[in-house]
Formats: structure tokens, C-alpha cells, sequence
């Protein structure tokens, strides 16, 4: 994929259209935990709750205490807690702590609400804090407007309960606590909601450069956040999924043309089915079903959904007639993409995705810098497997994709030398 900036580690800034081995010798051998990547950088978290970065960092993104650019993957130093899930907008980063490599209220959220919050904090008090670096113009790092940027790792202080999830967005950021509560902060969804509300005023938790508590969500437990590039979404305890911000492009599947509030997505659209896990790209959303069918709905001109609008589809569509862009552009109704049944792990970047089913990587959507890894750079309209990678764990930038695997075929990968 994109490698404009060394966000693929591999000592150079070359576009790649294959997959290519990283160079490895910082990680000496550990195991990586998740892998996760912005505009221009890259960041992997090791069991051991270690953090390795590179790539672009002109805004202190890489949180190294300088803004210079990194080629290949560098320990983050100046962490003193260990952290086990990370999230990256664009030019920020989101880290979520736990006291070590297993931090119970992180790994099972769904759990921790049968345990008193202070029992955890007491048991491991540097579990669930979030720790953010890189710009905040729009205040994404929940740190207040003096800041701009930050090369430092800042703790995000107003968050005061533990925290189970974040999610970045383009220049916005979202955080879910112990308790359920989800909370927001950044502006980067200002201008739109200023436009499509006029002339009602943008409900503050849309305006805020700290953590806001998110309104409508108190008689739900949510245990999940992700973000697009101006649209939010949560999936609660019971199932179902909450869609906030810009539907621009039908990602909130709604014919509103932006809403201020989470709104249910209702589960007659899945089937019927409770929502076990959801992705977002920048202007879609992939969602995962109890019983492991893949479900997308959103911008679809790159590819990115996987799959074709039926008929029935783009006749509801036209019966709407609410959406700004052009009806041959949109799929906002959620429909089934069969090949990804039973996926095990799926990551969205800006406009393409991985996905990993029975063992197997695949890729689709935007292809312009060969971040689908098939050679070329056409864009990829079906999931198409990459033959001859045996995935454990996947990643995208907006730009870039990532692939931990075990032994590969010696065709599938070209080394670094």
C-alpha cells in the first residue's frame, strides 16, 4: 500500500503493490497484540504491551518527542504503562493502558460491568486510561484547545472512569468506559452538523475539545466504538448499533442527510440478527452478525462494500431521494457480502478492507497505492483472496494494510534485504 511516508517499515518511502516482509528487528521476535494505522503512520502493540511505530509524524503522531519521520518500526520510549488496544485517526493516536499484557476489563468488556468499578481500579489502576499524541487543531486528543499538536504521549485526564474501547476518526475521537457510558470529543464533525442543523444550534458533544458524554445512550450498555471519517458508531452489550454524524454517503443507512444523536439501526435491515461486532471505514460500515454473516452498507465507488446494489436496492434508494451524492454512487441499505461469512477478523482503512475467513486473507476496495496487494492498482470490487499468506492478525492505515502470518509461501512476500 501507501508508503509515502515510511508507514510500512520498510526503510524506504516507495509505494508497494505486494505485500513485502517488514523489517523486523526492533520487534525481536515479540508477539504482536493489534495493529492499527492513520493518514501516514502505523503502530503495533506487542503482548507484552509494548509500542512500535513508524511513518509519518510531522505533527507528533508517533509520540517519540519529536516530529520527524520514521522508516521502520521504532519502541515508543517513553511509555510507562503497558497498553493493549490502540486506535489512529488521521494525524493523532488514541492508546488504551492496562497494568500488563491481559487487563481483564479491557480483553472482556462484556464482563467487567459484574465486577464494582472500584475493585478494578483498586486491582489494576492503570487499567483503561487513554493516553493520546499527535495534532489536536480540532481538539481529537480531548486534552483542551491550548495544545495544537503534541509529540508527547498526554494522558487524557477528563476521562475519569476506566475505559473499555476508542475509536478515531478523521479529526474526531470516541472512548467507551466500564460503566457503558460513551463519551466524545473534537470538532471534526462541526461543519457538517452546523450545515445540515441550521438554524438549530450543534448539540455540544459535536463541539467539545474534551470529553462529552454522548446523549441517548443512558438505557444502554455499550461496549464498543468506531469511527469514519465524520460518522460514529456504537455497538452495545445487546446487540444492536447506534449511528451518529454525516450520512453523506449512506453510511448511517438512513435517508437523513446527517444526524445529531445515536439513532438504533434497525435489526430488521441484518436479518433480524444482533450485531456481534462492527467496522468502519471512512464513509462505510462493515457489521457482523451472531451468526458470522458480513454485512456492508456505505460509499461504494472504490469497491469498498464488497459487493454489487441489487435492484431492490437501488429502487428504495430512488424513493428516498435524500442523499447528497448521486444514486449510482450509494448503497446505504446493509446487505450480505457471502464470501466473508464466518470471518474471524476484518479491518477497514479509508476505502478498502481485510478480512480474514477460514485462515484465508482477503482484500477489496480502493487500490490506488496497491494497498489490496494483488499487484496492481485497479480497484477491487469482490473480496479476492491473496494466495499463498497464512494470516493471524490484520490492520489498515487509510491508505495501507498489514498482515502479521505465519510461514508463507516464498512467492507471496518479497523480503527486504
Amino acid at each position: 500500500g501507501a508508503n509515502s511516508y515510511g508507514q510500512l517499515g520498510l526503510g524506504h518511502v516507495e509505494d508497494q503493490s505486494v505485500p513485502q516482509l517488514c523489517d523486523l528487528t526492533a520487534l525481536q521476535n515479540k508477539a504482536v497484540r493489534t495493529l492499527s494505522g492513520g493518514g501516514g503512520h502505523s503502530v503495533v502493540v506487542t503482548e507484552s504491551g509494548e509500542v512500535f511505530v513508524c511513518g509519518q509524524n510531522h505533527r507528533g503522531q508517533l509520540g517519540l518527542g519529536h516530529n520527524a519521520d520514521i522508516l521502520a518500526l521504532q519502541l515508543c520510549p517513553s511509555l510507562n504503562q503497558k497498553v493493549t488496544n490502540v486506535a489512529c485517526g488521521w494525524d493523532f493516536t488514541l492508546l488504551l493502558t492496562g497494568k500488563n499484557s491481559w487487563c481483564f476489563c479491557t480483553v472482556y468488556p462484556q464482563a467487567c460491568r459484574f465486577f464494582p468499578r472500584e475493585l478494578n481500579r483498586t486491582h489494576s489502576k492503570d487499567c483503561g486510561q487513554v493516553l493520546a499524541c499527535g495534532s489536536n487543531a480540532f481538539g481529537q486528543l480531548g486534552v483542551g484547545p491550548t495544545i495544537t499538536h503534541s509529540a508527547d504521549i498526554l494522558v487524557v485526564e477528563c476521562l475519569k472512569e476506566l475505559v473499555v474501547s476508542v475509536g478515531a476518526g478523521l479529526r474526531h475521537s470516541l472512548a467507551v468506559t466500564d460503566s457503558g457510558c460513551v463519551y466524545q470529543w473534537g470538532t471534526g464533525l462541526f461543519s457538517q452538523a452546523k450545515r445540515a442543523l441550521s438554524p438549530h444550534p450543534v448539540p455540544s458533544h459535536l463541539s467539545s475539545k474534551v470529553p462529552l458524554l454522548v446523549p441517548g445512550l443512558d438505557k444502554k450498555t455499550s461496549h464498543l466504538v468506531t469511527a469514519g471519517s465524520a460518522h460514529c458508531v456504537c455497538l452495545t452489550e445487546d446487540g444492536d448499533l447506534f449511528l451518529w454524524g454525516s450520512n453523506k454517503h449512506g453510511q448511517l443507512s438512513t435517508t437523513e442527510p446527517f444526524l445529531p444523536s445515536p439513532t438504533l439501526l434497525k435489526r430488521s435491515l441484518l436479518d433480524g440478527e444482533k450485531v456481534i461486532n462492527v467496522w468502519s471505514g471512512w464513509t462505510h460500515t462493515v457489521a457482523q452478525t451472531e451468526s458470522g454473516r458480513v454485512f456492508t452498507w456505505g460509499r461504494r465507488d472504490y469497491g469498498q462494500l464488497g459487493r454489487q446494489a441489487s435492484t431492490s436496492q437501488s429502487m428504495e434508494k430512488k424513493s428516498a431521494g435524500r442523499l447528497a451524492e448521486g444514486e449510482n454512487q450509494e448503497a446505504f441499505l446493509p446487505a450480505e457480502v457471502e464470501v466473508l461469512s464466518g470471518a474471524s477478523q476484518i479491518a477497514c482503512g479509508s476505502e478498502h478492507n481485510l478480512a480474514i475467513v477460514e485462515g484465508c486473507l482477503f482484500s477489496w476496495g480502493w487500490n490506488e497505492h496497491g494497498m489490496c496487494g494483488d499487484g496492481s492498482q485497479t480497484d477491487v470490487f469482490h473480496p479476492r483472496h491473496m494466495p499463498g499468506l497464512r494470516p493471524l492478525l490484520i490492520g489498515c492505515g487509510a491508505g495501507h494494510s498489514m498482515a502479521v502470518c505465519t510461514a508463507t509461501n516464498s512467492s507471496a512476500l518479497t523480503p527486504l534485504h
